[in-house]
């Protein structure tokens, strides 16, 4: 039997894994998306490059499912603060998840080039809405959002869409998008006719520079530009779920709590060593380069929670209100319930996943895709 404590920190832990494996699955077909019209420049070609995606795309939305799931059932507070602010923010992102199977499904229906055009754009707006927001989204955690709790936990929010806008915000945006079109490319080299993977290749190694350029540049911003947020005083991890029981004061860095666990300098490590591992193994058009584009994505992930760390959802209206790991959970009979299924469903979820890759593998090559006739 697990203490309040302990299963807080399970949770915070498997929250970041659900976030990884959504950035990991349905990253890469984001970035194919977006990329449809660069790396295809015939419909032979885009056509190639959605049967590298299209038989695994769907299921790849288990993980936003599941993770939308786990924070609705243990972190309630951050799902209802979370949700209702960043009601527009999140209401686009959704469009863009609806017009995925739109335009997977409606491009074959016609056989004329402007019809397709349309849909082909659908699927790289998707793309790259995506991208841009969940990146804005991580940059703005971190300048704190607009809301506070009144004494009887009811949440006001202060402000629009556009006030989300902000520099540091739109550059980590940038940083989302460079990060998955290398990821995207690097799927590409590994899956895709060899004539659309070496193109693939180059891309993925400019995109690799411009993340790391990004990624660096915004955490040198967060150490010395942006101020931190800091829970003064003793702080109560198995308490009642209450934001309000804690003091918090905005002017340290962020960067603090890599100085008291050193070990989380390995996150933002791991992320520039899989960037400078695609500049390396990508030209070899095999697993290899997918796999340290991963390593790129993960790590990222990694150093932005590891920076937030206890914080989920801080407040810049008044940072009392600040949701923290130690005060926004459920009640620990739910954690527990949740933990006995995310043991028993994630690995079920990540051995169906390993086997249909599997069963998928393989090159799709451009000379098949010529000689098919499935509507394309």
């Amino acid at each position: 039997m697990f203490d309040m404590t302990s299963l807080r920190v399970i949770w915070w832990v498997l929250l970041g894994a659900l976030l990884i494996g959504f950035a990991l699955m349905d990253g890469f077909d984001f970035g194919v998306a977006a990329l449809l019209r660069v790396l295809g420049r015939n419909e032979h070609e885009r056509h190639v490059l959605l049967q590298t995606i299209e038989p695994t795309w769907e299921g790849n939305q288990v993980w936003f499912i599941v993770g939308g799931g786990a924070i609705f059932a243990a972190w309630p507070i951050l799902y209802a603060t979370a949700f209702s602010g960043l009601y527009l923010a999140l209401a686009l992102v959704l469009l863009a998840f609806i017009l995925r199977p739109v335009g997977f499904n409606f491009r074959g229906k016609v056989h004329d080039a402007r019809w397709r055009a349309v849909w082909d754009g659908a699927l790289i707006f998707s793309g790259f809405v995506v991208m841009l927001i969940t990146g804005v989204a991580f940059g703005n955690l971190f300048l704190g959002l607009p809301f506070r709790f009144d004494d009887d936990l009811y949440m006001s929010w202060q402000g629009g869409f556009f006030d989300l806008l902000h520099p540091f915000a739109l550059l980590a945006g940038l940083v989302s998008i460079a990060m998955l079109l290398t990821h995207g490319a690097c799927w590409v080299a590994y899956r895709a006719d060899h004539t659309i993977a070496e193109r693939a290749a180059r891309i993925a190694r400019w995109m690799a520079l411009t993340y790391a350029i990004t990624f660096v540049g915004a955490g040198i911003w967060l150490g010395y530009g942006i101020p931190g947020f800091t829970v003064i005083g003793p702080v109560v991890t198995d308490g009642v779920s209450n934001p309000l029981l804690k003091h918090v004061t905005v002017g340290s860095s962020w960067f603090t709590s890599y100085m008291l666990h050193p070990w989380f300098w390995a996150a933002p490590m791991v992320g520039i060593l899989g960037a400078i591992g695609v500049q390396w193994t990508v030209g070899k058009l095999n697993l290899l380069g997918f796999l340290c584009s991963s390593l790129m994505v993960s790590g990222t992930i990694l150093a932005a929670g590891f920076s937030l760390f206890p914080f989920l959802l801080p407040s810049r209206l008044d940072p009392g209100s600040s949701l923290t790991i130690w005060d926004a959970s459920s009640s620990h009979g739910t954690l527990m319930l949740m933990l006995a299924a995310a043991v028993i469903f994630l690995p079920i979820i990540i051995v169906y996943t390993s086997w249909v890759y599997r069963v998928m593998r393989g090159r799709v090559l451009l000379e098949d895709v010529k000689h098919s006739h499935n509507g394309y």
